[in-house]
């Protein structure tokens, strides 16, 4: 397969993933995630009061998730490099070495910076034959442009690979050449790629904005007299067939398949906590409140009523105060 030059590799991914990411949608009073900047930030009440919770007899849960999930990405990385300057120790190591299980995991994800976070279950996905397309879609598909961009970077220079070559390792057929195209190399992918039915769905998937997709299934429902979907449960199977829909799903209406994928999480015996905690840490900033209504839409019930049933443990706490509220 041929590689795009760096300048048109980067214009072409900016121009396709401009379309996919919906990162930038905002409500009127500026976002439709729960979280927001708290507006009385002190970084040093934060740091002592960090401080406090972790040297004490015993580990103060609540302040630690208090402070961390009550405060913007943005500004739980100010405290973290705030606590470093000030003890001369890592806040991620000193709050590892405090906590366990979930609530550790959570705290982790919490404190990553966000590129740091998506490059993690990136590369988690794509090493799980079991995940991949779930996770990666969700990541490459929505996120901005830029966020897109730092996450590549950012798991170069972590995992000494890039994605995209993990991309082509660990994948393969249709579910490979739908992540590289939106990841980043569409230009290589079309240049390589004959006139076969599947080359033309990758295409279309990923070289169209949202609401174009959005009147090509309506208006291929009404020629048809089928949506596009069940075409693609006949045509494509496995890891091909998920990523498609996936990606319809998304163009769709993106809070209701992160409300899909919630909903499903917590349907288990043992609720899944990872997909929980990366859906509601990631979107907590961006479109939480509209992903609760469609969950509350789909399932008649609330997610904050739903995640006090399901989850269990010490993160139980952290995951209802980024969904933030009961919606009647």
């Amino acid at each position: 397969m041929s590689v795009a030059s760096g300048k048109t590799r980067s214009s072409l991914t900016q121009e396709i993933l401009s379309h996919l990411g919906l990162a930038s949608k905002t409500a009127a009073w500026g976002t439709l995630g729960t979280l927001r900047t708290f507006l009385s930030f002190s970084v040093d009440k934060d740091v002592q009061r960090l401080l406090r919770a972790i040297a004490g007899q015993g580990v103060d849960r609540g302040s630690i998730m208090d402070v961390l999930t009550n405060r913007s990405r943005e500004q739980r990385q100010l405290i973290s490099r705030a606590f470093q300057e000030r003890t001369q120790q890592d806040l991620l190591k000193s709050l590892q070495a405090a906590l366990s299980g979930n609530l550790e995991r959570t705290v982790m994800a919490l404190l990553q910076p966000a590129a740091q976070f998506d490059a993690q279950e990136l590369r988690t996905a794509l090493k799980n034959s079991g995940s991949a397309e779930d996770v990666a879609v969700e990541i490459l598909a929505t996120r901005s442009p830029a966020q897109l961009q730092e996450c590549l970077t950012v798991y170069k220079h972590n995992f000494q690979v890039e994605a995209e070559e993990d991309i082509k390792c660990e994948t393969s057929g249709i579910l490979q050449e739908l992540l590289l195209a939106l990841a980043m190399d569409v230009q290589a992918l079309r240049q390589a790629e004959g006139p076969s039915t599947e080359g033309t769905w990758v295409l279309i998937f990923t070289q169209r904005n949202p609401e174009h997709l959005v009147r090509v299934f309506d208006l291929y429902q009404r020629y048809t007299g089928h949506e596009l979907e069940k075409t693609v449960h006949h045509l494509f199977h496995g890891d091909a067939q998920a990523a498609l829909l996936s990606l319809a799903s998304v163009i769709r209406n993106t809070p209701l398949y992160f409300a899909d994928k919630l909903h499903q999480a917590l349907q288990d015996i043992k609720p899944n906590y990872q997909v929980l905690m990366r859906i509601l840490i990631s979107r907590s900033e961006t479109d939480l409140l509209s992903i609760r209504v469609e969950f509350k839409k789909k399932s008649g019930k609330s997610l904050y009523s739903s995640l006090q049933e399901a989850v269990k443990g010490d993160c139980r706490s952290a995951l209802l105060a980024l969904c933030r509220a009961e919606d009647m």
